[in-house]
This record gives C-alpha cells, structure tokens and sequence, in this order.
C-alpha cells in the first residue's frame, strides 16, 4: 500500500494538504480556523470547499465515461494488426517464389558458360604441358650435344631451365615417354658429373707437384655447372683440388724434418700465406666466390697442421720447454688472429671448434684496460711478462682451430708460472729484508706494499695468458698455483714481517709522576713500526678485495663447467686474519702502554686523598699515550677507515673492561679520593668518545657503535664508584642504590665495591645476605614504596658533595 502511494506521488506531485496520505482533518480544520475570530469567514470555506468538490465529481464522471469506449477501440486495433500480418506473409512468400524462378533461370543460364570455362582451362593446361614438353625434349638434346662437346658455360644455363621444366612432368611420370625423358636427364647429369671430375683430375693431378700455369675458362664453366649437379660432385672437386694443393705442405713439413720442430713454426705460417696469395692470382677466378675456397683451403691447413703439431708433440715431448712452447703457442694465436681477419669463418663445420660469444661488459675494478701478454717476449727473456698488445677480438671463430693441440702439453706452463711465483715471493722478501720497513709518510695515508701490486698484476697477465691457452683444466692448475702463492704472500710477506709483541724499546714510565720507587719500562712499538703494521693492514685489505675480484674474473674465463671449482674462500680469510691480528697488534700495543698508568692508578693511597683537584698524572699518562699512537694509525689507516673504526672498537673492548679491573683494586677509597676517581673516570670517558677524531683538524663525528660502547663501558665505571661515594647506612637504601646504579649487578661485584669501601667482612655478610634476598625478583609494590621512603631523605651532606663534583666536572669541561 505504501509503494503505491509513493507510486502515485512521483506521477501526481501535489502540494494539497488533502492529498496527504496522513492527512487529519482535525488539524486542517485548525489550519482553516485558527482563531475564534476566523470563524466568522465560515460560509465562505464552505462554499469554497463545496466547489472543489463539485470539480472533483466532474472529473471523475469525466474519466470513467472516457474509460468505458477503450477495451472496444484496443480490439478493434488488434484485428487490424492481425489482417496486416496475413498480408505481410503472403507478400513475402510471393517474393520467394519469384527469386527461386529466378535462380533456377540463373543456373540454367550459365551451365554453358561454365562448360567453356572448363574447356578453356583444360586446353590451356594441354598447350602449356606441350610447350614444356617440347621444350624439354630439345633442351635434353641440347644437353647431351653440348656435354658431348664441354660447352660448359651453355650447359649451365640450359640444365638448370631443364631441371626446372622437368619438376612440372612429376605427375606425368607414369607416361613412358616422360619418364624416358628424366632418364635421360639423370643420365646427362651423371655424364656430367664424371666427365667434369675428370677434367679437373687432369689439370690437378694427384701425382705430382706440378700444376698447370692457370685454371682455364672451361674448369671455370664447369665449376658453375658442379653448383647445380649432386652437391657430392662439388664437394669432390673441393676435395681433390685442396688435397692436390696442400701436397707440397705435408712433404715440406713431414715429422723427421728440422722445419717440422716448434721453433721453425712459422716457416707453417708463411708457406700457408703464399700459398694463399698464388691461389687468388692463380685460381681466385676460376671457382665461384660462394664456394669460398681460400677459406677452405686455410681451414684445411689448420687440421693437418694441428694434428701433425699434436703428433711430433708427442714423440718429442720431452723437447719442449715453456720458452718454446709459448713462441710457438704465441705465433699460431697471432696466425689464427690473421684468419680471423681475412675469413668468415662460414665453412667451419667442425663440430670441436665454436664460435666465442663476446662478454658481456663488466664493472668489475680486475678488469680495467685488462692487456694481452706479448706472449714472445715470455719466450725469448727469461720467460717474464712484457708490454703488453692490443687485446684480441673476442669473437675470433678460428681460436683454438690449430691451438687446442698445445693444450695436453701445458702442463709445462703452469710448472714455469709455479716456479716463476717461487721466486717472485722468495725476491719480495729478500727486498722487504733489503729495504727494511716503509719510512712513515703520514700525509699520504697508508701505502700498500708496491710487491702486492706487482703480484697482482703478474697474475692478471697469466690468468689473461692461460685463458688464450685453455679455458679447461689448465685453468683449473692455475688457480691452484694462484692460492698457493696467494697464502705464501700473506704468511711470509705481511704476517712474517708484523712486528713481535716482544720488541724492546724505552717507553714513557710514570713512576716519577706516582711517586713510586720502582722504575718500569713498557715494550712500545716505534714509530716506523706502526707504520709497518698499518701498511700491512692496508695491504691485506688490498689483497682481500683484490683476491675476490680475481675470483670473479677465473670464473669468467673457465668453462661453465668448471665454475664451481674455483674458489679462493681460503684465501680471502687467510689476509682477513692478517687484518684482524694487525688491528689487534695495533690494539694491544696501545693497550700495553696504558698498563703502567692503571696499575699506578691501583697503587694510590685513594683512602689518603684530601681534596679533589685537577686530573690525576695516571690519566695524563694515558691521554699522553693515546695522542702519541692514535693520529699516526689513523693517517696511516686513512683509506681503511673502516678497519681504523674496528681498531678503536676493540681499544675500548679492551682498555675500558681493564680500567674497571684496576678500579676494582682500588681500596680501600675515602669518600674525597672516590670523587678524584670519578672525576678521572669522567675525564677517560671524554677522551675515549673523542678518540676517533684526537689531533685531527677536522673534526668527525665518532661511529655510534663505537659511541655507544664507550658509554655503556664508562657510565658502568661511574656508576660503580658513585655506590661507592653513597654511605652504606641504612643497608637497604645502599643494596637498593647497588641494584639500581647497575643493571648487572651481581654479589660478585657487589662484594669488590664493600672492599674498595674498606668495610670489614663481618659488615659485608650481611650486606651480602640482604643483596641475596632482593636479587631474584624486584620489590613488590609495598617493599618498593617502602625503599623509595628510606632512600628520600638522602643525607645533605652526600648530596653536597655530588652536587660540588658535578660543578667541578663543568668548570674543567
């Protein structure tokens, strides 16, 4: 009901208050009359009210006549619809009457048009197979009259248009007339294909050295009919003229000849060249340039000269030394170079050989302006690398066609390179000894060891060298070889030559500033010698990076195969030990010189300290020591800063846990001489977190590891001597500052802090025993508002004394 009225009202908007759906006639009777005066205008809402509904009533009678006519129209309406249906379809069934007359008319039209299609089809079809017949017949007379006569050149053009008639007469073949007809064409190619080969079997003979002075035009016709002939006559004729011309070769150079040897290898080279070059005078017209016969010739050259290379190499292995090897290794590569040049490489059909694909470009630092050896100069001084060349084409599809028979006998090479490294470390260190250590030269930073360099570069050029050779297992021996001397260099060249722990030499003492009778020396490194330590340090990190750059190149120039054995993790770690034992060489020498000035520290009488005053001498000593080695291993270390980070890491590691050590013997400490202390302490605290930056003009930021460990360490030592400087009475407001100030506290500690107080061992028991109690589990809620009442009242006197100490620490900072 209510949808209909919305219904009505989207239809019928009107603004009536009587079309209301929740009208009440109360309120619109009060709307009329709100008033007692309004009534007097009573007759004329009435009359008002009356009219409307006399319109009303009108309307409705109006509406209802006007419906009563409408179902009679609406029948009338669908019959007339229904009669023009019937009319339609009949119109439409009329039409398709007429257009199935009309196709039918159509077909019977056309029926002879198509007829005369067909025929003219066939008979098109019938002269057009009579021409090629005809055509084929006079061209296989032809064929046979001018093969009889050698005309080559009209036989090249005439077989190839007979061939292509005759593929239209496949289907015909079950006539005689035709097949006979491709009989005789086979026949004519067969002819051909004998008669050809035996005219270049007589001007090439296979006996003999001599050849004719020049092809003639008919060997040149004959050629371009080979190209259309059984592509096996083509491949004879290539055959027998290659074989016939590389005759001379294989006497010339026969195994128990002198020029055969490897040091007359490029007697080879030059025969093959003017072999070549009288081929293009001589023969460069006479065979089809897609035949590509120069290249033919010298791929050819490069088998028999390989497998001759491989055979001699074998009876007289024990001939061959690296120098030879190399020349010979050298010129065969320079010749495969030359091929490379002037060929394609189109006819290597050779399965073994392939072509190289060029690398990709790489950003690896091992691999800028990376040279080829002059492989020659290895040979003829003392078989060490030279200036380098040019590096060669990475795509040469000639590389290794004569090469790859050296490769069973390299083992010759990787022995030379093995001896070679020997002595190149054994002449490091006879020079390191020589030269003594590098003089300090703290403006440049830390040097790396010039022997480093050279060592890498020596490498460079063999890993460079051996993947000409190999990229196999050879390569796979050097890198061997490589490690080997790679872990030689750490150990006899930086770890041999770091300086001992046991070196003498006079060290500031701080006895005379201690008052104290017995004079001590401190075993402290020289000058030069932190330079050293840190040029080994900057060399070892050299090595390392460099080493794993080296890795990466070995395994771009193996074989994929042979990747997974490469690797020069043993190495890498071996100079990450020479690293970490020259920082802790390093640490510990520093270390070593506080160890006086802490033990001084430990030796004062603290319970005899009358005032606080200025630093003691022992931290005078100790930021002393700290100014004298700190600037120099950080210029020297400047192009590590990473590891002059990691040194002064594990200085505090070191110095702050023994700091807190010696403070601990510190006993027994009055109440004036732990404020001294704590002022100390606060003194270390600012030298240690300035320490990365001490001497220097520009001032860094220190690390916030490095920070943070110094705040940790030092904060502890303060804290402790804070529990120290609070009174121990109550006992439960002291435990409860001990656990408080420390976060590790523990009764070991806490034990070392009564006996720097100077309390005796009857007091501590049951201070022990209290700090027992209170140690597995925080206090409670009522335990703890028990303690914060007893630690409020703190004595005026302990908080006075802080509070001076503080303002003392702010007018020294």
């Amino acid at each position: 009901m209510q949808e209909e009225v919305e219904s009505k009202k989207q239809v019928f908007p009107s603004q009536d208050p009587l079309d209301r759906a929740d009208f009440n006639a109360v309120e619109y009777i009060n709307t009329l009359f709100p008033t007692e005066q309004s009534l007097a205008n009573i007759d004329e809402v009435v009359n008002k009210i009356r009219l409307k509904i006399r319109r009303l009533d009108d309307n409705i009678r109006t509406v209802v006549r006007g419906q009563t006519n409408v179902g009679q129209d609406g029948r009338q309406a669908l019959e007339e619809a229904q009669k023009a249906i019937q009319q339609l379809f009949g119109k439409i069934k009329d039409i398709k009457d007429k257009a199935e007359k009309s196709e039918q008319m159509v077909k019977e039209i056309t029926r002879d048009i198509k007829q005369l299609d067909h025929a003219k089809r066939h008979l098109t079809t019938s002269i057009t197979t009579l021409n090629h017949l005809h055509m084929l017949a006079g061209g296989v007379d032809s064929l046979e009259a001018m093969t009889r006569r050698r005309q080559y050149g009209e036989v090249a053009n005439l077989l190839q248009g007979v061939m292509n008639v005759l593929e239209h007469f496949h289907k015909y073949m079950g006539i005689p007339q035709i097949r006979q007809l491709s009989e005789r064409v086979k026949a004519a190619q067969t002819e051909l294909g004998q008669q050809i080969l035996a005219d270049f079997e007589e001007a090439f003979p296979s006996q003999g050295t001599k050849r004719p002075g020049g092809p003639s035009n008919v060997l040149r016709d004959a050629c371009l009919v080979a190209n259309i002939l059984d592509p096996r006559i083509k491949q004879e004729i290539i055959k027998k003229f290659i074989k016939q011309h590389l005759s001379e070769y294989l006497v010339l150079f026969q195994e128990n000849q002198d020029v055969a040897w490897l040091d007359k290898i490029d007697r080879r080279y030059a025969w093959i060249k003017r072999q070549l070059v009288d081929y293009e005078e001589k023969y460069g017209r006479m065979f089809p340039r897609e035949w590509c016969m120069a290249e033919r010739i010298a791929v050819e050259f490069c088998h028999v000269t390989r497998a001759e290379l491989a055979k001699i190499m074998r009876t007289r292995a024990k001939e061959i030394e690296v120098k030879l090897l190399l020349f010979a290794i050298q010129r065969t590569t320079n010749f495969e170079g030359f091929l490379a040049k002037r060929f394609s490489g189109c006819t290597l059909t050779d399965g073994t050989l392939k072509k190289l694909e060029s690398p990709p470009p790489s950003t690896n630092p091992f691999l800028e302006d990376e040279p080829t050896p002059e492989m020659e100069e290895l040979a003829t001084e003392k078989g060490d690398l030279d200036q380098p060349k040019k590096p060669k084409a990475p795509d040469n599809p000639f590389h290794g066609i004569v090469s790859k028979c050296f490769e069973p006998h390299l083992y010759v090479y990787i022995e030379s390179q093995d001896k070679n490294l020997g002595e190149l470390i054994d002449r490091f260190v006879a020079d390191f000894k020589a030269q003594g250590p590098p003089k300090p030269n703290t403006d440049e930073g830390g040097a790396v060891l010039p022997s480093c360099a050279d060592l890498f570069v020596y490498y460079k050029k063999c890993m460079v060298q051996c993947s000409q050779l190999s990229t196999g297992e050879p390569m796979i021996a050097l890198t061997t070889i490589f490690q080997k001397y790679l872990r030689e260099y750490a150990w006899k060249i930086l770890s041999g030559n770091l300086p001992k722990t046991t070196t003498s030499s006079g060290g500031l003492t701080i006895s005379s500033l201690l008052k104290e009778k017995e004079g001590s020396e401190v075993a402290k490194f020289t000058l030069e010698e932190l330079c050293l330590i840190c040029n080994i340090l900057s060399t070892a990190e050299y090595c390392l990076a460099t080493t794993q750059q080296l890795e990466e190149k070995l395994k771009e120039k193996v074989d994929v195969s042979l990747i997974e054995r490469i690797n020069l993790t043993g190495e890498m770690d071996t100079f990450s030990t020479v690293i970490s034992s020259s920082i802790q060489l390093l640490v510990q020498d520093l270390d070593a010189a506080c160890d006086p000035a802490l033990t001084a520290m430990s030796k004062m009488q603290w319970q005899n300290v009358e005032h606080v005053g200025d630093q003691s001498p022992y931290v005078t000593s100790v930021i002393l020591h700290i100014k004298q080695n700190v600037p120099i291993i950080r210029d020297n270390l400047a192009s590590t800063r990473k590891y002059f980070t990691q040194f002064c890491v594990k200085f505090a590691n070191s110095f702050i846990p023994k700091f807190i050590t010696h403070l601990f013997k510190c006993k027994p400490i009055s109440m004036v001489g732990a404020e001294q202390l704590l002022l100390d302490t606060h003194s270390l605290k600012m030298v240690l977190l300035d320490l990365p930056s001490i001497g220097s003009q520009v001032v860094r930021k220190a690390p916030a590891s490095y920070t943070k460990i110094v705040v940790k360490g030092m904060t502890r030592a303060e804290m402790i001597l804070k529990v120290v400087m609070a009174p121990h009475e109550p006992l439960v407001v002291f435990v409860d500052n001990y656990i408080k100030l420390l976060t590790d506290c523990n009764t070991e500690t806490f034990q070392k802090i009564l006996d720097m107080k100077g309390l005796k061992r009857s007091e501590q028991s049951s201070m022990l025993e209290l700090l027992r109690q209170r140690l597995p589990a925080p206090p409670s809620g009522a335990e703890s508002s028990g303690s914060l009442s007893l630690m409020a009242p703190t004595p005026e006197q302990e908080s006075s004394r802080i509070r001076k100490l503080e303002k003392l620490i702010k007018k020294r900072l």
